[in-house]
């Protein structure tokens, strides 16, 4: 055979490999296809063409063991017992950009299916090279690092610390202040999944300086990079009066507010996710929210959007309402409880009914004038109703029934009262001839107490 011939067979045998993994990389992106690629044995195949001598097979065959980690836990474990990290790990370091964005892709398939899935790559020594690629010249290599880095520290406190002790977060600072808004976004959601387990975490975060940058990008025109870095200032807010305190110094208001207003319904969500974080510390906190024109924005966005987008409009009302009387009026007089009672008749889901329920129920249980702005919107027989129903979840008949006890023992107006004389089961009714009994008699009341004990105000 001639030399030529002899080159040809190599020439042939590349060629093949090259359209395999070319193939398998097109096929792993349909999921009718991924059974039958798992029981052909598509992993044991995959593995020795990782180590190529061609980088464009190395790369694609690392791009379908990608596609393959990410559809299910099973697969994305098979890639761990076939001793696959190592060997990524390893070729993270030493080969190409297009090398290493694959490579990352493999890890971050892997590990966002389960805290062992993650704690896998952990052990397998990726941190450490992941956090170099943080680094790295390219910023698609660095958005592919940061990505598998946030899904590792998600899962929980110890993984979280794992990438934190790894020096994750200064790097990841510098990322949200590169050009690219792609790499921004994957940097401000990775400082989120950090920041979440716990004060600690959070305050790793705003020691490394993330807070003021990532106030600086709330106004972005970037719907999903606003998205990130509410969620991240949320996370951060979360956890205690002093990292509350530190978000609203780094002057998120009154510009947050102006997300109440976005036309993504995410934005909308996470902004009003931070500001009830912030509010529901402390009646300082609470305050500066309504001089800021908190409340009304909010009322506003609860009006203009529908199901869990309002959660946390609802819930914020309710923290703010519960810390005094004259925060609970502030809810009132912004038109607060009818578009809270609009929620509780309208929303479908029963969780959401449940915080409109404690809300109303927050509001009105300071003084018989906050009761009064409650009743009159026929409030109590919704939540009447919510509570004897057999339909209703538990949490929401337990809700409704505090509320409707919170309300009782203030209500004074007695029009409001009068259905429940007929409706009321024996547990509520007691509570409703007792309000009628301190206003028709009140003289029975005058040297006894008419309080029952301090109402809780936990959600």
């Amino acid at each position: 055979m001639s030399q030529r011939q002899v080159l040809q067979v190599f020439e042939q045998y590349q060629k093949a490999r090259t359209q395999f993994v070319q193939m398998v990389a097109e096929l792993a992106t349909r999921p009718q296809n991924i059974e039958t690629l798992q029981n052909a044995g598509v992993m044991s195949l995959l593995r020795p063409l990782l180590l190529d001598v061609v980088p464009t097979i190395q790369q694609t065959a690392a791009l379908a063991l990608g596609r393959l980690a990410n559809y299910n836990d099973d697969l994305a474990e098979a890639v761990v017992k076939g001793d696959i990290l190592p060997q990524l790990v390893y070729s993270l370091a030493e080969q190409n950009r297009f090398y290493k964005k694959a490579a990352a892709f493999v890890l971050r398939a892997v590990g966002k299916h389960s805290p062992q899935l993650a704690q896998a790559i952990v052990d397998c020594g990726a941190l450490d090279t992941l956090v170099i690629c943080l680094e790295d010249f390219d910023p698609g290599v660095k958005e592919a690092a940061a990505w598998a880095l946030g899904y590792i520290a998600r899962h929980n406190a110890e993984l979280s610390q794992a990438v934190v002790d790894a020096g994750a977060v200064p790097l990841l600072v510098l990322c949200i202040q590169e050009p690219e808004i792609a790499l921004k976004r994957i940097a401000a959601s990775a400082l989120s999944d950090i920041a979440k387990h716990s004060p600690e975490l959070a305050q790793t975060v705003v020691d490394a300086g993330a807070v003021a940058h990532l106030a600086q990008m709330i106004l972005n025109p970037d719907a999903k990079l606003k998205h990130q870095v509410l969620s991240a200032l949320s996370q951060v807010a979360k956890h205690s009066v002093d990292l509350a305190e530190m978000v609203v110094e780094a002057e998120i208001f009154p510009v947050v507010l102006t997300c109440l207003k976005d036309k993504d319904e995410y934005v909308k969500k996470n902004a009003s996710t931070l500001i009830r974080e912030i509010a529901k510390h402390t009646p300082e906190l609470s305050q500066l929210v309504v001089n800021a024109g908190g409340v009304a924005a909010v009322i506003d966005c609860i009006g203009s959007c529908k199901g869990n987008t309002r959660l946390p409009g609802i819930m914020m009302l309710g923290y703010i309402a519960a810390h005094s009387e004259n925060l609970a009026m502030a809810v009132i007089i912004s038109k607060g409880v009818p578009q809270l009672s609009v929620c509780l008749s309208e929303e479908p889901e029963d969780h959401i009914k449940a915080a409109a329920a404690w809300a109303l129920g927050q509001i009105g249980r300071h003084t018989p004038e906050h009761a009064r702005a409650v009743a009159v919107t026929n409030t109590l027989p919704v939540l009447l109703s919510l509570y004897m129903s057999t339909e209703s979840s538990e949490d929401l008949q337990v809700k409704s029934k505090k509320a409707i006890k919170n309300i009782l023992q203030k209500c004074t107006y007695l029009p409001a009262l009068e259905p429940f004389l007929y409706d009321a089961p024996p547990n509520i009714l007691k509570h409703v001839v007792g309000q009628f009994s301190k206003v028709l008699f009140p003289w029975i009341f005058r040297y006894s107490s008419a309080e029952s004990g301090q109402l809780s105000t936990t959600y």
